[in-house]
Protein backbone atom coordinates (compact mmCIF):
# COMPACT_ATOMS: atom_id res chain seq x y z
CA UNK A 1 0.00 0.00 0.00
CA UNK A 2 1.08 3.66 -1.10
CA UNK A 3 0.29 6.93 0.30
CA UNK A 4 -2.76 7.16 -1.73
CA UNK A 5 -4.14 3.66 -0.70
CA UNK A 6 -3.25 4.36 2.58
CA UNK A 7 -5.93 7.68 2.16
CA UNK A 8 -8.60 5.29 0.31
CA UNK A 9 -8.66 2.88 3.56
CA UNK A 10 -9.21 6.12 5.49
CA UNK A 11 -11.58 7.78 3.52
CA UNK A 12 -13.50 4.21 3.35
CA UNK A 13 -13.63 4.45 7.39
CA UNK A 14 -14.44 7.63 7.41
CA UNK A 15 -17.81 6.49 5.43
CA UNK A 16 -18.26 4.01 7.84
CA UNK A 17 -18.22 6.58 10.59
CA UNK A 18 -21.12 8.54 8.65
CA UNK A 19 -22.84 5.64 8.16
CA UNK A 20 -22.89 4.84 12.23
CA UNK A 21 -24.18 8.36 12.41
CA UNK A 22 -26.99 7.86 9.61
CA UNK A 23 -28.19 4.64 11.59
CA UNK A 24 -27.77 6.42 15.31
CA UNK A 25 -28.97 10.34 15.29
CA UNK A 26 -27.54 10.00 18.77
CA UNK A 27 -24.31 10.18 16.97
CA UNK A 28 -25.03 13.49 15.49
CA UNK A 29 -21.57 16.01 15.71
CA UNK A 30 -19.23 13.07 16.97
CA UNK A 31 -15.96 12.56 15.62
CA UNK A 32 -12.47 11.30 16.09
CA UNK A 33 -9.10 12.19 16.05
CA UNK A 34 -6.45 9.77 14.23
CA UNK A 35 -2.96 9.36 14.15
CA UNK A 36 -1.10 6.29 12.44
CA UNK A 37 1.82 4.93 11.48
CA UNK A 38 1.71 2.42 8.46
CA UNK A 39 4.16 0.52 5.82
CA UNK A 40 4.34 0.76 2.62
CA UNK A 41 5.08 -2.00 0.12
CA UNK A 42 8.04 0.38 -1.32
CA UNK A 43 9.22 0.04 2.68
CA UNK A 44 8.64 3.97 3.71
CA UNK A 45 6.51 4.46 6.99
CA UNK A 46 3.31 6.60 6.12
CA UNK A 47 2.47 8.89 8.91
CA UNK A 48 -1.06 9.39 8.73
CA UNK A 49 -2.86 12.42 11.13
CA UNK A 50 -5.95 14.67 11.59
CA UNK A 51 -6.75 16.75 14.84
CA UNK A 52 -4.76 17.00 17.46
CA UNK A 53 -3.36 13.22 18.63
CA UNK A 54 0.51 13.25 18.35
CA UNK A 55 3.19 11.32 16.84
CA UNK A 56 6.50 11.82 18.48
CA UNK A 57 10.08 10.51 17.24
CA UNK A 58 12.96 9.67 19.15
CA UNK A 59 15.98 9.54 17.09
CA UNK A 60 20.15 9.82 18.09
CA UNK A 61 18.59 11.06 21.09
CA UNK A 62 16.53 13.87 19.59
CA UNK A 63 12.92 13.77 20.88
CA UNK A 64 10.96 15.89 18.11
CA UNK A 65 6.94 15.81 16.67
CA UNK A 66 6.02 14.52 13.64
CA UNK A 67 2.68 15.89 13.50
CA UNK A 68 1.49 19.18 13.56
CA UNK A 69 -2.12 19.76 15.63
CA UNK A 70 -5.05 20.37 13.94
CA UNK A 71 -6.55 22.85 16.40
CA UNK A 72 -7.81 26.89 17.14
CA UNK A 73 -4.53 26.94 19.67
CA UNK A 74 -2.18 25.65 16.92
CA UNK A 75 -3.47 28.06 15.25
CA UNK A 76 -2.81 30.88 17.71
CA UNK A 77 0.55 29.70 17.36
CA UNK A 78 1.45 29.40 13.95
CA UNK A 79 0.24 33.52 13.16
CA UNK A 80 2.65 34.67 17.13
CA UNK A 81 -0.70 35.51 19.16
CA UNK A 82 0.43 33.20 21.68
CA UNK A 83 3.81 31.71 22.64
CA UNK A 84 4.18 27.46 22.02
CA UNK A 85 4.44 27.28 25.90
CA UNK A 86 1.63 28.99 26.68
CA UNK A 87 -0.71 26.48 24.16
CA UNK A 88 -0.78 23.47 27.07
CA UNK A 89 -2.76 25.34 29.59
CA UNK A 90 -4.85 27.27 27.10
CA UNK A 91 -8.26 26.93 28.08
CA UNK A 92 -9.59 26.23 24.39
CA UNK A 93 -6.79 23.73 23.30
CA UNK A 94 -9.26 20.91 23.02
CA UNK A 95 -10.92 23.03 20.04
CA UNK A 96 -9.81 20.83 16.61
CA UNK A 97 -10.08 22.02 13.29
CA UNK A 98 -9.64 18.78 11.83
CA UNK A 99 -11.09 15.26 12.54
CA UNK A 100 -12.93 11.78 11.15
CA UNK A 101 -16.64 12.61 11.44
CA UNK A 102 -17.47 10.76 8.00
CA UNK A 103 -18.33 14.32 6.40
CA UNK A 104 -16.25 14.67 2.85
CA UNK A 105 -14.63 17.54 3.45
CA UNK A 106 -12.89 15.85 6.31
CA UNK A 107 -8.96 15.60 5.69
CA UNK A 108 -5.98 14.16 6.37
CA UNK A 109 -2.54 14.47 5.98
CA UNK A 110 -0.14 11.51 5.17
CA UNK A 111 3.30 12.39 5.11
CA UNK A 112 6.42 9.79 3.94
CA UNK A 113 9.21 8.91 6.38
CA UNK A 114 12.43 7.05 6.07
CA UNK A 115 12.44 4.01 8.85
CA UNK A 116 15.82 3.91 10.53
CA UNK A 117 16.64 1.27 12.27
CA UNK A 118 16.78 2.29 16.43
CA UNK A 119 14.29 4.99 15.84
CA UNK A 120 11.25 4.98 18.55
CA UNK A 121 8.05 6.21 17.14
CA UNK A 122 4.82 7.26 19.98
CA UNK A 123 1.49 7.99 18.63
CA UNK A 124 -0.67 9.26 21.53
CA UNK A 125 -3.75 10.63 22.51
CA UNK A 126 -4.06 14.42 23.99
CA UNK A 127 -4.86 12.94 27.09
CA UNK A 128 -0.99 12.45 27.73
CA UNK A 129 0.67 15.48 26.11
CA UNK A 130 -1.89 18.20 27.74
CA UNK A 131 -1.31 17.19 31.20
CA UNK A 132 2.66 16.10 30.74
CA UNK A 133 5.35 18.34 29.40
CA UNK A 134 6.70 17.05 26.64
CA UNK A 135 9.74 16.81 28.15
CA UNK A 136 8.84 14.35 30.28
CA UNK A 137 6.87 12.29 27.69
CA UNK A 138 10.93 12.57 25.73
CA UNK A 139 12.38 11.62 29.25
CA UNK A 140 10.24 8.28 29.88
CA UNK A 141 10.87 7.62 25.94
CA UNK A 142 14.34 7.56 26.12
CA UNK A 143 15.22 5.69 29.30
CA UNK A 144 12.47 2.51 28.90
CA UNK A 145 14.29 -0.14 28.26
CA UNK A 146 11.45 -1.20 25.69
CA UNK A 147 8.44 -0.26 23.98
CA UNK A 148 6.20 -2.19 26.52
CA UNK A 149 7.91 0.23 29.31
CA UNK A 150 7.69 2.96 27.20
CA UNK A 151 4.07 2.91 27.14
CA UNK A 152 3.25 1.82 30.48
CA UNK A 153 5.14 4.99 31.96
CA UNK A 154 3.64 7.15 29.99
CA UNK A 155 0.17 6.02 30.67
CA UNK A 156 0.96 5.95 34.28
CA UNK A 157 2.55 9.56 34.24
CA UNK A 158 -0.62 11.38 32.71
CA UNK A 159 -2.82 9.20 35.39
CA UNK A 160 -0.87 10.50 38.22
CA UNK A 161 -1.27 13.94 36.24
CA UNK A 162 -4.91 13.83 37.01
CA UNK A 163 -5.93 13.38 33.25
CA UNK A 164 -9.38 13.48 32.93
CA UNK A 165 -9.17 12.65 28.95
CA UNK A 166 -8.71 9.07 28.03
CA UNK A 167 -4.76 8.61 27.77
CA UNK A 168 -3.64 6.27 24.95
CA UNK A 169 -0.22 5.37 24.23
CA UNK A 170 1.18 3.62 21.08
CA UNK A 171 5.36 2.62 20.96
CA UNK A 172 7.36 1.21 18.05
CA UNK A 173 10.82 0.40 18.19
CA UNK A 174 12.80 0.65 14.47
CA UNK A 175 14.51 -2.79 14.27
CA UNK A 176 16.23 -5.04 11.49
CA UNK A 177 14.21 -7.76 9.65
CA UNK A 178 17.09 -10.54 10.79
CA UNK A 179 16.59 -9.49 14.30
CA UNK A 180 12.67 -9.77 15.31
CA UNK A 181 11.69 -8.97 18.32
CA UNK A 182 9.87 -11.80 19.39
CA UNK A 183 7.22 -9.71 21.38
CA UNK A 184 3.59 -9.05 21.13
CA UNK A 185 2.16 -5.86 20.54
CA UNK A 186 0.75 -4.82 24.26
CA UNK A 187 -1.79 -2.74 24.64
CA UNK A 188 -2.09 0.36 27.54
CA UNK A 189 -4.64 2.85 28.52
CA UNK A 190 -8.02 3.56 26.78
CA UNK A 191 -6.68 1.14 23.86
CA UNK A 192 -6.52 -2.00 25.99
CA UNK A 193 -10.78 -2.38 26.66
CA UNK A 194 -10.88 -2.67 23.46
CA UNK A 195 -7.78 -4.20 21.64
CA UNK A 196 -7.87 -7.25 23.88
CA UNK A 197 -8.49 -9.50 21.48
CA UNK A 198 -4.73 -11.80 19.53
CA UNK A 199 -3.52 -9.57 17.51
CA UNK A 200 -1.49 -10.53 13.87
CA UNK A 201 2.09 -9.58 13.75
CA UNK A 202 2.99 -11.13 10.14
Amino acid sequence: MDADGLLVRIREANWDIRAHVERDPALQGMATTFTGLFLSTGGELLLAHTGDSRAYLLRDGDFTRETRDDSYVQALVDHGIIPPEAAQAHPRRNIITASLGGAEGDVVSVAERPPVVGDRWVLCSDGLTDYVPEADVARLVAEASDPRAAAASAVALALEAGTRDNVTVVVCDIVDDDEPSGVDPIFFGSAARWFAEDVETA
